[in-house]
């Protein structure tokens, strides 16, 4: 018995079915039966499967005599199914590559459920390929399987058969069936997630879903889209018979009526004659199924009235005027943009005919929330080694909280913005200016990087479009021509960067100014972090910062970081820090043991408070080894990472310090001690032997000095083993918190005390 069923029902796409019976025979993951249902097709449809079938035993092809439409054909399919689970796929349409093997692997890791979810893009015949929107109720945090009372944001994904596999046992003892007619998905994908015991979600495209140009059923102007009204009625008649599931009416009324509103509002569904007679439909099915309990936004109670109404006239009206003024909104908001627009380039036109100021300087930093980074160290440091040069800083109006008394703020796409952009003598970021930016005879651009390159930076990442998507060499080119310096904490990076950024800039190779600080804390900097943060006394604190994974749309956390903290007892605090790129925090609940920190404005300051870092393929690694402190690279992806992005070197052959590679196993790191023991710290040593040798607390007074004062400084660099770095407070422990704690052989609850 094969795990998986593909149906396949087939009916005048002789031209796509090649592609996608292909997609389903290619797949890794070979057990399957791909069962194509002929439904009387009158072009070459049946040949093309019978073909298929002579070359592959494991298609099944089944050839209806008479043409009967697509739910009776998938009802057909399901008949000759054998499978464990079945997969409907539309004709047209494809399977990703190592789908299969993705639903396989998630199916068995969330325990056989009744129904998985998975996603799917658009595709369009340009080539252009568009991720479903709704793509984050497809996450899969929190635990699985589920009810759908668990996650009913499920019910607003497109109500399709084709994105889900269905236990074929479960099908079956429940008698689901496909009806005949349009939309025939609706009576069909609502029953089956209401009634499923247990569901869970796969956040991984599965199938791409082509956008014909013409052709499609939904697209075809019939009277046919009347057939919505008996697909609800089934619907409603399925919950009716089924007590339990009454609490499901207020929510299915509204998706009813938001579906025929869709099918109202479109032109291209309804002919043009029956817009009137399918509004009085609505209007007696707004009446039979009304169930109140839902609150609905001002705009959409509007449309709600108008279908309770049957108004056709004053809703084609309020259609007609809807469109007029979005249209004039838009115009006018166009027009005003682009005055504002034409106003700031003639002023930065006008700026730049004035001579450059030397005694202006002007920072900004990508990915951090207000002053920060290596141009926020910079900044600081002309600030105290060159006081005659005025400085700014460029940040939103939410972010002058964090700049410094003397720094004057400065608000991107304002007219100070691009009076500082014409006239400051020095410019400084670790990421690109404005493009509109013109560099002037006179200025000196210091880009400063955002750390010590682990994973592919510049040109090496034009192999990789998972990563950066279309990447324009020429601007980024452009833009390299521009630098006069780069800054660079290691001979690893200086190699990376004059290679991946070719240029006639000069290289300084004085270490990283974000770093200085770790060299200038004390305890009692470190004691007052700590306490801000509401870190009890005696705790053993957790730094988690993991980057970002450009493979996946939905960022996902890879740890359980409340088990870990229970697993590891009551002395332990984690500290969450999420990629700026994340898109949220890495913590839902978080507690008094486990914080979500992603909004604190220094990383730096959440460095110094931890007594450890645990990461994966963040540079942070390379800062964080300046404090000498231990670092866990936890790596459960490494090689869809390494795939997708790439990187410089392999971990695993030099590590900061230990390795993971699953939950457990971190776990086990630090109750056993090894997070922090010889071996880690013969890791760590070598690590910082290569990657550190610059940083002693004066990077930034060097480039200060360099490039403002005209001093290349000559002084000797701090040797490691003389640096003394503020230890961290766990440094003072005598034992490990967590070796007090038993270790059992298998998962067992742990109880907390505060």
């Amino acid at each position: 018995m094969p795990r998986f069923s593909v149906i396949v029902p087939v009916y005048k796409v002789q031209a796509y079915l090649h592609e996608c019976l292909d997609s389903v025979l290619t797949q890794s993951y070979p057990d399957l039966e791909l069962i194509a249902v002929d439904d009387c097709s009158p072009d070459g449809c049946g040949a093309i499967v019978d073909e298929f079938a002579a070359r592959d035993p494991r298609v099944r092809p089944v050839h209806l005599t008479e043409n009967q439409g697509l739910g009776p054909a998938r009802n057909a399919g399901m008949a000759a199914a054998t499978g464990d689970y079945l997969i409907f796929l539309d004709s047209d349409d494809t399977l990703t590559p190592d789908s299969l093997l993705a639903i396989a692997d998630r199916l068995k890791e969330t325990g056989e459920p009744d129904v998985l979810v998975y996603d799917y893009a658009r595709t369009y015949c340009t080539g252009e390929t568009v991720r479903n929107q709704a793509a984050g109720h497809l996450r899969e945090e929190g635990p699985a399987p589920f009810r759908l009372a668990d996650r009913p944001g499920l019910l607003r994904l497109l109500m399709v058969a084709w994105n889900k596999a269905y236990r074929r046992e479960f099908v079956e003892a429940e008698g689901f069936a496909f009806p005949a007619g349009f939309y025939e998905d609706t009576p069909w994908t609502y029953p089956v997630l209401m009634t499923a015991e247990s569901i869970a979600t796969l956040d991984r495209v599965c199938v791409h879903y082509r956008q014909r140009r013409r052709g499609g059923i939904l697209g075809t102007v019939s009277p046919r889209h009347f057939d919505i009204f008996e697909q609800y009625d089934r619907v409603f008649a399925h919950v009716a018979a089924r007590p339990e599931l009454a609490r499901w009416r207020p929510l299915l009324f509204r998706r009813m009526v938001d579906h025929l509103v869709v099918v109202f509002a479109r032109r291209d569904r309804l002919p043009r004659r029956s817009r009137a007679a399918f509004l009085r439909r609505a209007r007696a099915h707004y009446r039979r199924y009304h169930a109140p309990g839902v609150p609905l936004p001002a705009r959409t109670r509007l449309h709600y009235t108008l279908v309770r109404l049957g108004a056709h006239r004053t809703y084609h009206a309020l259609q007609l005027t809807a469109a007029l003024l979005r249209r004039t909104g838009k115009l006018t908001g166009r027009l005003l943009k682009r005055l504002r627009a034409g106003a700031l380039r003639l002023h930065y036109r006008l700026q730049r005919l004035l001579p450059v100021r030397a005694d202006r300087a002007v920072f900004a930093a990508h990915g951090v929330q207000g002053h920060g980074c290596h141009p926020g160290a910079l900044e600081q440091a002309f600030r105290t080694h060159a006081p005659h040069i005025r400085t700014a800083w460029i940040a939103d109006a939410g972010q002058r909280g964090s700049i410094p008394t003397g720094t004057r703020p400065v608000r991107p796409g304002t007219a100070a913005y691009w009076t500082a952009l014409a006239r400051s003598k020095y410019l400084v970021h670790n990421a690109s200016f404005d493009r509109g930016l013109l560099k002037r005879p006179g200025q000196v651009l210091v880009r400063t990087q955002q750390g010590t390159p682990l994973k592919h930076m510049g040109l090496d990442l034009r192999e990789r479009p998972a990563a950066t998507g279309e990447r324009d060499v020429e601007a980024l080119l452009d833009d390299v021509d521009t630098w006069d310096y780069v800054l660079s904490g290691n001979r690893h990076s200086t190699l990376v960067w004059e290679r991946v950024y070719p240029g006639e800039y000069t290289t300084l190779e004085y270490g990283g100014p974000r770093n200085d600080v770790f060299q200038q804390a004390t305890s009692a900097d470190v004691t007052r972090i700590r306490d801000r943060l509401g870190i009890p006394e005696g705790a053993v604190v957790i730094l988690y910062a993991p980057t970002y994974r450009d493979y996946r749309r939905t960022q996902t956390v890879a740890l359980d970081l409340h088990r870990v903290a229970r697993r590891l007892g009551p002395r332990y605090v984690i500290l969450a820090r999420a990629h700026h790129r994340h898109g949220g925090p890495l913590v839902e609940n978080p507690s008094g043991r486990v914080l979500d920190v992603s909004g604190h404005p220094s990383v730096e300051s959440l460095c110094l408070a931890s007594d450890a870092l645990v990461t994966d393929y963040s540079s942070i690694m390379f800062d964080y080894a300046n404090l000498d402190r231990p670092i866990v690279i936890h790596a459960d992806d490494r090689e869809a990472y390494e795939a997708a992005r790439g990187t410089y070197f392999d971990l695993r052959s030099f590590p900061p310090g230990a390795l993971s590679r699953g939950e457990d196993e971190l776990i086990d790191i630090f109750a056993t001690g090894h997070w922090r023991g010889s071996r880690s710290a013969q890791l760590r040593a070598a690590f910082r032997e290569r990657f550190c040798p610059y940083d002693d607390g004066r990077a930034a007074e060097r480039v200060v000095r360099h490039v403002v004062l005209g001093e290349p400084d000559r002084s000797a660099v701090v040797p490691l083993g003389e640096r003394h770095p503020v230890p961290a407070p766990a440094a003072s422990l005598t034992h490990t918190p967590a070796a007090t704690v038993p270790h059992p052989a298998g998962p067992v609850t742990v109880t907390e005390s505060r």
